[in-house]
């Protein structure tokens, strides 16, 4: 009896070890493609709705075909025309910020503003001494701008130069979408059934990254791609520079809360206001103030809904952490790892914490 346990146990090991090798295997050759396996389970989920609406009157395969082709159209398409106008965009940035003129133009317009003295003579009042040093801000602001214009350029002109490894990853992207609408729910339940955990949590910890990618995507994502639409709108009307960068700026920021746009469009109407175009100045706030309270406030919470709730640090440190470690995917990634740790520790305390205080 005795040998036959140790000899189950021995194959248990075995077959454990070959197991875990395999899985190892597997991970090793799937890892060049996460980022697309995660972009594509993300958008499945979103677009799912589309599909199951289409399977009502055509054939499955014929519906997840025509929702591929809709997403191809809503996605590659417009990010091929603002990669190329964030190019040449981003491009005039640094070489303008690299240049004497752009010096120049600083240099004049702090000298030159009415403003600027009346603020300088109003402190000066109460002895403080503010004086600004046109060559300190002038290097500072310039500094400031090649740098950014430098770094976005080459962000932009590398998936230019790369487009068509970026159209092959994209068609990977879609193909995989098409299997998923197919077989999605076959392989969840192969996922939920290979787990260890219970049914229920294994659901639940799966519901709870389908909600947050929802909210990322559909909510933070429509939400900010208005918003710097709007924003770039704004500044082409108002007549500054580089709208389409501005606008991509904004998109992007938009998903911090607190901060959003207000980063770009604070300076905007600080400059127009250094300009003397103090009426401009006061309707781009306005127009910011307008922004916010529509998208944020009206928008964003039809789109998001009560389903998905984070504290506003937590959110804040997930997108920066997530963008530093993993770069522009780290929008999806950080979130979405804070929300598996959030699932998991109310996981624990409901379920297993009992467990861990009886040992």
């Amino acid at each position: 009896m005795k040998q036959a346990k140790s000899r189950g146990q021995m194959i248990f090991r075995y077959f454990l070890i070959l197991f875990l090798f395999s899985g190892f295997l597997i991970a090793k050759l799937l890892w060049p493609f996460i980022s697309i396996l995660v972009l594509a389970f993300v958008l499945a989920g979103i677009f799912y709705p589309v599909y199951s609406f289409l399977t009502k009157k055509i054939r499955p395969s014929l519906a997840s075909f025509l929702t591929c082709l809709l997403i191809f159209q809503f996605v590659l398409v417009p990010t091929v025309f603002l990669v190329r106008s964030l190019s040449q965009e981003a491009f005039s940035l640094y070489q303008m910020s690299k240049g004497m003129p752009f010096g120049q133009q600083m240099k004049d317009l702090l000298q030159d503003s009415s403003v600027a003295n009346k603020i300088e003579e109003l402190l000066e009042r109460y002895d403080i001494d503010m004086e600004l040093d046109s060559k300190t801000f002038n290097e500072t602001l310039s500094d400031i701008g090649k740098d950014v214009g430098l770094f976005l350029y080459q962000q932009a002109s590398s998936i230019a130069s790369n487009i068509l490894q970026v159209v092959i990853n994209f068609l990977i992207m879609l193909m995989i979408i098409f299997f998923l609408f197919l077989d999605g729910k076959e392989f969840i339940d192969f996922l939920v059934d290979l787990s260890p955990l219970p049914a229920e949590q294994d659901r639940e910890l799966l519901g709870k990254f389908h909600e947050m990618a929802g909210a990322i995507l559909v909510g933070n994502g429509l939400a900010g791609v208005c918003q710097g639409i709007l924003g770039g709108v704004a500044f082409a009307l108002f007549g500054l520079s580089s709208p389409f960068l501005w606008g991509a700026i904004m998109a992007i920021m938009a998903f911090l809360p607190i901060v959003g746009i207000s980063v770009v469009l604070a300076p905007a109407a600080i400059y127009l206001f250094l300009k003397g175009r103090i009426t401009a100045g006061i309707l781009l706030l306005i127009v910011y103030v307008v922004i916010t309270i529509f998208i944020e406030y009206l928008l964003k919470p039809k789109l998001v809904g009560q389903k998905v709730k984070m504290h506003t640090l937590l959110v804040i440190l997930s997108i920066l952490g997530g963008l530093k470690v993993f770069g522009i995917l780290g929008i999806i990634y950080g979130p979405l790892i804070v929300t598996a740790f959030l699932t998991l520790t109310k996981m624990y305390r409901t379920n297993y914490e009992a467990f861990v205080r009886d040992e």
